[in-house]
């Protein structure tokens, strides 16, 4: 693993990572965004100059200062996305986690629209270089979305190497294209003058499904704070000014093939592909097809990121997570995938053409730019930044992102209904586990420990009780050492008594530190009861089996703890005693005294409960050595009931 100071390092390789995993996303948008622009429209210079300007002004402000120069500050020791944003200001205030969520659901939603859409606009190409070809091209790109789908189980870190010499390919190809245009048009340059955004938004009439569509040019934005950790800023801010070149270069390019066809509607033909020579066309299509199939991968990748870091901060439900490759970051979440290849086949078979999904593209991200706007400008004061600069950037950034929101919500009916009620029902299950558990933890009685010190050390010494288990180990959600939950102690005296030589406590608190691993233990009872507290990053993979036994492999090596078994037969030999974890699950009873809302909550709840990942599973322990007790949560007390002894 690289440390935080490796990855601020600027090196070739990390420049190259930068290309291959950042800029997918945005690297791919010149395949549709001047398409989009144009739309039905007749091609003319005022729409043409204004479209690029619009471009060049959304990349510099958005993408440029917004993402590049401001927003990969926020760094959490090395780590960025927007749970890693919201972990680091979270403590400032509690309504923050509205803005997280929301913001982590629409880039999940994107997950499903950013693949169709840009493999798609790459293998339309075909019809540009085979005007008579037939076959439609959605059902080869429903083949690549499923091999794509299909080859995640087996981890892309081999492929993945090769990725930043493609995307160098890419973006080179790209800028030597619009080199070669602007050359004939060298004038074309003066659309980067702002004078032609403002004259186009304040003339034309189509203003905000213009806008709709130049915000297309940005939606890869995130990713470049996203990935943060795997790059590090440097390597990131100087790719950035090779790549943006190289997209303004290809725009201008576009540009001038259209000024060149002034007075023409473009109908189904696509700028992108046209300002290449003939003889290029079938190399660019293909090459544009493996960049999309890349933009793909990261976006898929950055999925399974979010889903586990939601995981890990009680904001999804526990899923199993697989790591199929030794390589930094590399994860793999089964159920994430199929249901981003669903979500993916059925946008293919609904929209079936790029042109259309232009429609359902960019509302939900639009949404999440301004939820990391909210969470930035909470960041930046946590930094003691004066506040008239803050109120300056969220200021500017609301009106920015707010104009364009209202320029994409033009598209809802055409297709951004469709993002935003998948970003709606992945919102419904994060804010049910979330709030569940916070209903859940409101009826849960904790008792002061130290009461039940003297019967725990007189239980482990009665043999008259039949022996549990050597070592008896428990999860507990107390924060605090001096307490434990009622239930525990009732599974321990009262819930068939439980023997046993050594009781442990096992607590684990993620902090706001992505890679943490640190452990405090603490004797509450030498010899008989010890508490073991767990600190683990929002990254880090919660297998306390291994963690525990690493700790109790330290304590007998220093000789803070025996775990020899107290059979005669079995300590004489040294045998280690057995081990054995007890999970408490708490069921709802009689819980009609919640309210509506809440009532509604815990029965999604339960449904979600029903499809995730047992406690035992999702802390990673091993099954053969988990006893799981049900223990009712009481929500109201028993009501008195009168009744009359007759006999």
């Amino acid at each position: 693993m690289s440390s935080h100071k490796d990855l601020q390092k600027l090196t070739v390789p990390g420049l190259l990572i930068s290309l291959g995993i950042i800029y997918g996303d945005i690297g791919t948008s010149p395949l549709y965004v001047f398409k989009a622009i144009v739309g039905a429209q007749a091609i003319n210079e005022s729409l043409v100059l204004g479209g690029v300007s619009c471009i060049f002004w959304t990349l510099t402000l958005q993408t440029t200062v917004k993402y590049v120069l401001i927003t990969l500050l926020a760094d959490n020791k090395g780590e960025g996305g927007i749970f890693s944003l919201f972990s680091l200001v979270r403590r400032k205030a509690k309504w923050l986690i509205v803005p997280a969520v929301v913001g982590g659901c629409a880039l999940l939603a994107d997950g499903i629209i950013t693949p169709p859409i840009t493999i798609s606009s790459a293998i339309e190409g075909l019809h540009t270089r085979f005007p008579q070809m037939t076959l439609p091209t959605y059902q080869i790109v429903l083949i690549i979305i499923a091999l794509l789908f299909i080859i995640q189980q087996f981890g892309t870190s081999l492929v993945g190497k090769a990725f930043g010499p493609i995307m160098f390919l890419w973006f080179t190809m790209m800028g030597v294209l619009g080199i070669m245009m602007i050359v004939q048009m060298p004038w074309v340059l003066k659309a980067l003058n702002p004078y032609y955004a403002y004259d186009l938004l304040s003339n034309n009439p189509n203003a905000f499904v213009i806008l709709g569509a130049v915000f297309l040019c940005t939606t890869g934005a995130e990713a470049l704070y996203s990935d943060l950790g795997h790059c590090g800023r440097s390597n990131i801010r100087v790719s950035w000014i090779y790549v943006k070149s190289c997209l303004v270069l290809n725009y201008l390019g576009q540009a001038v093939w259209l000024i060149n066809h002034n007075g023409e509607y473009l109908g189904a033909k696509n700028p992108f592909y046209l300002i290449m020579p003939e003889g290029f066309l079938i190399f660019g299509i293909g090459l544009a097809t493996v960049a999309a199939i890349i933009a793909s991968q990261a976006l898929i990748s950055g999925s399974f990121t979010l889903i586990a870091e939601a995981v890990r901060l009680n904001l999804w439900p526990k899923v199993r997570i697989n790591y199929p490759t030794d390589q930094k970051g590399q994860l793999y979440v089964p159920s994430i995938n199929w249901i981003l290849c669903v979500g993916c086949i059925i946008v293919v078979l609904l929209f079936e053409k790029s042109e259309k999904m232009e429609a359902a593209y960019g509302l939900s991200i639009t949404v999440a730019m301004l939820m990391t706007t909210i969470l930035v400008s909470k960041f930046l004061q946590r930094r003691k930044v004066p506040t008239y600069l803050i109120a300056l950037f969220f200021a500017v950034y609301l009106v920015i992102e707010g104009t364009f929101l209202l320029g994409n919500l033009v598209k809802f009916i055409h297709g951004g209904w469709f993002t935003l009620s998948i970003g709606f029902m992945l919102f419904v299950v994060m804010w049910t586990w979330h709030t569940a558990r916070k209903i859940k933890n409101r009826y849960v009685k904790f008792i002061e420990i130290e009461d039940y010190f003297q019967i725990i050390n007189e239980l482990s010494d009665d043999e008259t009780v039949p022996k549990y288990s050597s070592q008896l180990v428990y999860l507990t959600s107390a924060n605090f050492n001096s307490e434990v939950e009622s239930k525990i102690i009732y599974s321990i005296l009262q819930k068939q008594p439980k023997r046993a030589d050594i009781y442990w406590l096992v607590h684990v608190d993620v902090v706001d530190e992505p890679y943490t691993r640190e452990y405090e233990v603490d004797f509450l009872v030498p010899g008989k009861l010890i508490r073991i507290d767990f600190k683990l990053g929002f990254r880090v993979e919660q297998q306390i089996n291994v963690l525990f036994r690493r700790v109790v492999e330290d304590l007998v090596k220093n000789g803070e703890v025996n775990i020899t078994s107290k059979y005669k037969s079995l300590g004489k030999h040294n045998i280690v005693g057995d081990f054995r974890f007890v999970v408490i699950e708490k069921t709802l009873s009689r819980s009609h005294n919640l309210s509506f809302y809440e009532q509604l909550i815990m029965d999604i709840y339960v449904q979600l409960k029903k499809a995730s990942l047992s406690e035992e599973r999702g802390f990673g322990l091993d099954l053969s050595f988990v006893t799981v007790e049900k223990v009712p949560l009481m929500l109201t007390t028993p009501d008195n009931v009168d009744m009359r002894r007759v006999q």
